[in-house]
């Protein structure tokens, strides 16, 4: 076997080094805590396999490393390359530096809402915002502890944080929102870490697979179209107000009350456009048989804007996410996550459902 050849790329989200210090250690690696530390070595073996070991305990079997540290101090750190014949290894000292990271919500990347109740008043819009103002507006709603309405089934925000949120054993996070008793909002979350190492929102999207992901009333990959309409009510009640379509011949109409008389249709979308998403049938019922008192009853566990935040089954498990294709997957952290309102229904005067949006809640951040 070839002697193994190492071209190290040492990379971070935020710092790191790979120097040779006064004391001659060949290889010392500095970063601070819930960042991603990425090795990317050339290395030609022939064939064969990869290690990486961690303080003796394996953590990666492959040529690339990507991990993130949850815990300030020294680490060792070993790279072996395998083939039938020999075997070859590098080692590193890893000082991992502590870092005050926030706990919340630091950047948002989009925000597109369904037509809904509260729509171009949380955040306020008017005809002359764009995308990106209305990006803006999100983000300082979402960073200052206010909150944002995501509208009907679809409506979503995409946001981030200034570190990786671990993923370690048990509940990871809360999206924080405004839901009580009797009155869930549920808003199905989609999770994803930077791959490419680019700093956006641009790799693969994972699903966090909560109570109903599996249930025979859900559909996936749902798709529902919204019409902008010509004119606006000239009552203060309107049951055929916003027109809708879907991907499954359906068609129908989210109505105005008279709560909120501004329009419901945001004001810097064009004429229609396409949410998609995973349909969650709703537990809304009418508890008084006269149309007074609308119920919305939680899902048991994994969504946002379905539990108080405060109560522990509105915590979210990392462990929980799936791909596209319902895999469960293994996600050493997580850097951006997306809400999106998981239902498509109305509870009379109440209006829409509507997932709403204010804050997110690291717990491992609480725990340290």
């Amino acid at each position: 076997m070839k002697k193994v050849f190492f071209s190290l790329s040492v990379v971070a989200l935020l710092t790191a080094g790979c120097y040779k210090d006064d004391s001659g250690l060949k290889n010392h690696i500095v970063i601070d805590k819930m960042s991603w530390l990425r090795i990317q070595p050339e290395a030609n073996i022939g064939g064969g396999a990869y290690i990486w070991l961690l303080d003796g305990e394996e953590i990666a079997d492959a040529k690339d490393l990507l991990y993130v540290f949850a815990q300030a101090g020294s680490y060792s750190l070993e790279f072996k390359a395998i083939n039938e014949t020999d075997e070859s290894t590098e080692s590193f000292t890893v000082t991992v530096n502590d870092k005050n990271c926030t706990n919340g919500i630091t950047r948002v990347f989009e925000y597109l809402p369904a037509p809904g109740q509260f729509i171009n008043e949380m955040p306020a819009a008017t005809a002359a915002d764009t995308p990106e103002t209305m990006r803006q507006k999100a983000e300082k709603a979402l960073t200052d502890g206010s909150m944002i309405s995501l509208g009907g089934f679809g409506g979503y925000v995409v946001f981030g944080f200034d570190h990786v949120v671990v993923n370690r054993e048990g509940a990871d996070f809360t999206v924080l929102g405004n839901a009580f008793i009797n009155s869930a909002e549920p808003g199905v979350i989609m999770v994803s870490y930077d791959a490419n190492g680019n700093g956006l929102p641009d790799d693969e999207w994972y699903e966090i697979a909560g109570s109903e992901y599996n249930k025979s009333a859900t559909v996936k990959n749902y798709e529902i179209t919204y019409y902008k309409p010509e004119t606006e009510p000239v009552v203060s009640h309107e049951t055929n107000y916003i027109r809708w379509t879907d991907n499954r011949g359906q068609s129908g109409f989210l109505s105005k009350n008279t709560f909120h008389l501004q329009s419901y249709y945001p004001l810097w979308k064009g004429d229609s456009y396409t949410l998609t998403g995973t349909f969650m049938e709703a537990n809304i019922y009418d508890a008084s048989g006269n149309g007074t008192n609308w119920v919305n009853t939680p899902y048991d566990w994994g969504y946002a804007d379905n539990w108080a935040n405060n109560d522990p089954k509105a915590q979210i498990d990392i462990d929980w996410a799936v791909d596209k294709n319902g895999n469960p997957v293994k996600l050493k952290g997580i850097d951006f996550v997306k809400v999106y309102t998981g239902n498509r229904t109305e509870g009379g005067w109440m209006g829409e459902i509507s997932t709403e949006v204010s804050g997110f809640r690291d717990l491992n951040l609480l725990n340290q």
